[in-house]
């Protein structure tokens, strides 16, 4: 089940009503919330602990450690049909993505340090997609076969990152998680030649407020998404603007 959006999030936490915004609002730059003139600070809160609704209560990293190993120990399992060794396997599976997120699955060598068959693998990663705890970003292959295989796999969002990444943090895996994060609820997003992410004919790149266009400049519809930044410009656009879209 998707958490809160940063938008559910100004509502829930500060009592701020923003009202939604589409991508083609977003791009257009027709993002206005005069309700929250620095909204930053407020956007760095969220990222860390503002997509679970129980993040209101005071042990939020308890609770949520403890919905993680539920997930992976007993729903998993129970629901997989697997054994308790198996849901052991796929608390390792989920550290090796916190590590080196966001992380492109190499199935012989995770296979080698897991100890167990490559074809399995997928599954594992598939099943922890489904429980919320991984997101799985696919190339486009088109026509019938519609989406290709896993190009890169990320934490399901920003607050398991800084849960479960507290050594391993990097900047740059926390603005993507969050971009995919927030528009999969509504679009799809794949693999781009030129950038991070494409929907449809459109590419993205995300990076932080210093990041230039060079990596777009070849993309026929192309966007920068920076972090660090409050209003856009151009074809450069707020990350935090992606989080007001439901």
């Amino acid at each position: 089940m998707q958490g809160l959006s940063f938008r559910e999030y100004l509502a829930l936490f500060h009592q701020i009503k923003v009202p939604k915004f589409s991508l083609e609002d977003i791009l257009n730059l027709k993002v206005d919330v005069p309700q929250i003139p620095h909204p930053l600070p407020l956007f760095s809160d969220y990222l860390k602990k503002g997509y679970y609704p129980f993040s209101l209560e005071d042990d939020f990293d308890l609770r949520l450690q403890q919905v993680v190993n539920q997930t992976l120990e007993i729903d998993i399992p129970v629901y997989a049909d697997m054994n308790v060794a198996t849901g052991r396997k796929l608390k390792q599976l989920l550290a090796i993505v916190a590590e080196s997120a966001p992380f492109k699955p190499n199935m012989s060598k995770i296979a080698d340090m897991l100890n167990i068959s490559r074809n399995n693998i997928a599954d594992y990663l598939l099943y922890m997609e489904e429980a919320g705890m991984v997101a799985q970003l696919r190339a486009e292959t088109g026509g019938v076969r519609g989406l290709g295989k896993v190009n890169k796999v990320y934490l399901d969002n920003t607050n398991l990152v800084h849960n479960l990444a507290k050594e391993n943090q990097n900047k740059g895996n926390v603005r993507e998680t969050f971009f995919l994060n927030q528009l999969r609820v509504s679009h799809q997003l794949t693999t781009s030649n030129v950038a991070d992410f494409k929907i449809n004919t459109i590419d993205f790149e995300v990076g932080g407020k210093n990041k230039g266009l060079k990596q777009i400049k070849t993309a026929a519809n192309g966007f920068v998404v920076k972090d660090d930044i409050e209003k856009g410009y151009l074809n450069t656009i707020p990350l935090w603007h992606f989080g007001l879209m439901y």
